[in-house]
């Protein structure tokens, strides 16, 4: 389920292997975020489409697309515009002799403050996605938000917020702005990717939290600003951005882009054929990629959280390195 780096590798691990397999997608074709949001730039369409031919033609994974896996209760995520079936997790749990979860995290976080129902106040991944789904032929020029001349304002500094603001600039926003609650240093995105977004004119503004969206007419005017300083570090190791009082400011712009980052999304409730997740939703697994429900493994960013594609990619063939082991144990 998921047809992304971890559902592509497992896939053709297990193809190769001898098995018969199946990948059910919502999207299209192949190759999940990498396929639907990742600038070309970045990652190039036609080599996510030439290994994605040859799993069908020479290893005669079977695809599925255009149709959603859902749970017993329906969630609504981004990127399930191309989508037209649903099959039940529960279903193909009953069909098939084992089953990979590898549905990715497609739901972004929301920024949690007031304002955020204005017009032209986008998530990054919705904006992402729309543009990629336009260039590759799937929906109309008008279904992408139009931020020509518009001053931009993009909340983070992870991989997602730097392509929405190169985005933005290739759009021809007449302003772009990268709001970040610590320092270029400490950028998940790393440092050079934000050094070349100032080099493409990007305006880049550390310490800062954002508290409110301003709106006129119900569209966007301004993001209020509070200044912050680096104090103690968190769990993670990284510093906590304190708020210094009485520093508020507005930074007027039209429209506001959300990239705090995704969260997994999986198509189960914790506790459903007896999958467990974590708090913040990803699916949890043991040694060999195995769910707490039998016959049931998960694997890539549904597991992990957002990461990077190498790690996805690897998290995929050790999944499916035990989905082999355990068909054979079976048979």
């Amino acid at each position: 389920m998921g047809a992304g780096p971890a559902g592509l590798t497992a896939a053709c691990f297990l193809a190769c292997s001898g098995a018969s397999v199946d990948l059910y997608d919502k999207l299209p074709e192949g190759g999940g975020l990498m396929m639907f949001a990742i600038p070309e730039d970045r990652l190039d369409p036609k080599v996510v489409r030439r290994g994605v031919l040859e799993l069908s033609e020479k290893y005669g994974v079977n695809f599925i697309y255009r149709t959603k896996v859902v749970s017993a209760s329906r969630v609504r995520d981004e990127g399930d515009d191309l989508s037209s079936n649903e099959v039940g997790i529960a279903d193909l749990v009953k069909t098939y002799d084992a089953v990979l979860i590898a549905t990715g995290t497609w739901r972004s976080r929301n920024l949690g403050i007031p304002g955020e129902e204005l017009r032209n106040v986008f998530k990054a991944l919705e904006l992402l996605f729309k543009i990629k789904a336009y260039k590759l032929g799937y929906i109309g020029r008008n279904e992408v938000p139009d931020l020509s001349g518009r001053r931009v304002a993009v909340v983070g500094a992870g991989l997602s917020a730097v392509d929405a603001a190169s985005e933005a600039v290739r759009m021809g926003a007449s302003e772009v702005y990268l709001l970040y609650r610590r320092t270029i240093k400490e950028a998940p995105a790393g440092e050079a990717e934000i050094r070349k977004l100032i080099n493409l004119g990007v305006k880049w503004v550390e310490l800062v939290i954002p508290s409110r969206i301003l709106g006129r007419g119900g569209s966007v005017s301004a993001i209020e600003l509070v200044k912050c300083r680096l104090g103690e570090l968190d769990e993670s190791g990284r510093p906590k951005p304190v708020p210094i009082p009485g520093s508020e400011y507005s930074l007027d712009v039209d429209v506001v882009i959300n990239s705090i980052g995704e969260i997994a999304t999986p198509p189960v409730r914790d506790g459903e054929l007896g999958i467990r997740l974590s708090r913040d939703g990803r699916i949890i697994i043991n040694e060999l990629h195995m769910s707490t429900g039998k016959g049931i493994f998960a694997a890539g960013d549904v597991v992990l959280g957002p990461s990077k594609i190498g790690r996805a990619l690897k998290d995929g063939l050790e999944a499916a390195k035990s989905i082999a082991n355990y068909l054979l144990e079976r048979s």
